[in-house]
């Protein structure tokens, strides 16, 4: 299963998430994410084995999974936190865009700890370590080629959304499905901060 650790937004954002994502209407080649299924997103990690039984004997298991992140969230000790959404960017560069995102303000000391802890214990099992620098945000659209480059370029100079804020008291382990219509994620184990 592909699997990732990371923060739900409540479903009052999902409106101002979809007012943000309206300013770049008109941008050719983006693709929109779902806002009612917008998360941060605190460690990938690829394919895991559901059972040892898996024949992919690279991948972890979930059940180490489960308890790796059970030490991170111990050893990270974050109790439940504000975060507030605000800010507009893009990944990599505004010169070479992948990814439309929107930023986090408030809470990215805990959200980056979150994420060191999870990272250590999870490469610990194997699991590819971040090729980048962890920068917490919310994904509102993905590029898929350059013609409306020109567009989300003015609207990341121009404006800056501020969203909204929201409590963080979880972490959720999520698998996730591609479809045609786009991923479906499920909750596979959820861990309460504090």
């Amino acid at each position: 299963m592909r699997a990732f650790f990371a923060v739900d937004l409540p479903d009052d954002l999902a409106d101002p998430l979809a007012d943000a994502q309206a300013a770049f209407e008109g941008a050719d080649g983006l693709r929109f994410v779902d806002p009612e299924q917008a998360h941060v997103t605190l460690k990938f990690l690829g394919e895991i084995a559901e059972t040892d039984d898996d024949d992919d004997t690279d991948a972890p298991v979930l059940g180490d999974v489960i308890a790796a992140g059970e030490r991170a969230f111990e050893t990270a000790a974050i109790e439940p936190f504000e975060c507030s959404l605000s800010g507009l960017g893009v990944f990599p560069s505004l010169n070479y865009i992948s990814v439309v995102w929107a930023g986090v303000e408030a809470g990215t000391r805990e959200l980056i700890a979150l994420h060191e802890a999870l990272e250590a214990e999870t490469t610990a099992l194997g699991v590819d370590p971040e090729e980048r620098a962890f920068i917490p945000h919310v994904t509102l659209a993905r590029m898929n080629d350059a013609r409306g480059k020109e567009l989300v370029q003015r609207v990341v100079h121009e404006r800056q959304s501020d969203i909204g804020r929201f409590e963080v008291e979880e972490v959720r382990l999520l698998s996730s499905t591609l479809t045609r219509e786009g991923p479906v994620y499920d909750s596979v184990a959820t861990f309460d901060l504090g």
